[in-house]
Parts: C-alpha cells; sequence; structure tokens
C-alpha cells in the first residue's frame, strides 16, 4: 500500500493508505482498519471512531482526527 495522508495523534500516526486495488485504508500500526472507495470515506470514518477495530484498543473517536483529508498532511 502506498501512504497518501498522515495524522499525528497521541495514540501514534495514522495513515490513509492507497491499495493497488485503488480502495484506500486507514491504517495503524501497519494495521489496515477498513476499505473504502474514497480517500474522504476512509478519513471521515476514522474521526468518527468506525473504523474496524484496531488491535492497539485505541477509540479513533477520541483523538481529534480530521474528518477531511485536505486537513491531513501529505505523506
Amino acid at each position: 500500500m502506498i501512504p497518501l495522508f498522515k495524522w499525528n495523534t497521541r495514540a501514534g500516526t495514522f495513515y490513509i493508505c492507497q491499495s493497488a486495488d485503488g480502495k484506500f485504508h486507514p491504517v495503524f500500526e501497519n494495521e489496515s482498519l477498513g476499505s473504502y472507495s474514497q480517500a474522504w470515506q476512509a478519513a471521515e470514518d476514522l474521526a468518527g471512531g468506525h473504523t474496524f477495530s484496531n488491535s492497539a484498543g485505541v477509540d479513533t473517536s477520541e483523538l481529534s482526527i480530521p474528518d477531511h483529508t485536505n486537513d491531513w498532511e501529505r505523506a
């Protein structure tokens, strides 16, 4: 996967990556937290805490992650 966007939080850095099939994945600690057709959908679900569970047990809704990729840093 190719990292496109990143956001640093107190829990660590989150990425939105694009896979070879064109899907976008929110990623934390090298773990994909879902698969989306648009990057903004991945950001929105991360911000709202609506992604697949992560093995670190982090609630992403409590980390002030922006729900729009234009607020994220380019990776």
